[in-house]
């Protein structure tokens, strides 16, 4: 569905240092970078294609959007709870901790987070627990 989500910063290398651990320790590779342009680009499995890409936005300073949030799937409620505690240690400020949605479904679990340029962000399990 779809080729790539963009999300902007800006200030690159301090939103480097925020993503590059949440997105490893879900699994997802880098697949490239260059702080020339300045962006970079993450690999979902088996790929190429979605990318998720970071950089600074084409026109202007990025603005973070009202209602505007990239979920980032968990293959496990231990791996949301990781990716969580991985984004508030390099930055990130909590807007839901771990834990069940039912609302959602019955095996929602789900996580909340911003960057530090303000972008939200989830990661969620929709497995039921192991």
């Amino acid at each position: 569905m779809f080729s790539h989500v963009f999300v902007a910063t800006n200030d690159f290398a301090r939103a480097l240092v925020f993503y590059r651990p949440l997105l490893a320790g879900l699994g997802i590779a880098e697949r490239f970078c260059d702080a020339t342009k300045p962006w970079a680009g993450w690999q979902s499995t088996p790929g190429p294609r979605p990318l998720f890409v970071l950089g600074k936005p084409f026109e202007g300073e990025h603005q973070p959007g009202n209602g505007q949030m990239v979920a980032l799937l968990a293959t496990s409620h231990d791996q949301v709870d990781a990716a969580h505690a991985t984004a508030l240690a390099h930055g990130g400020r909590c807007e839901g901790p771990p834990g069940l949605r039912p609302e959602y479904h019955a095996n929602y679990y789900g996580a909340y987070f911003r960057d530090p340029d303000g972008n939200k962000l989830c990661v969620a399990c929709h497995e039921a627990a192991s």
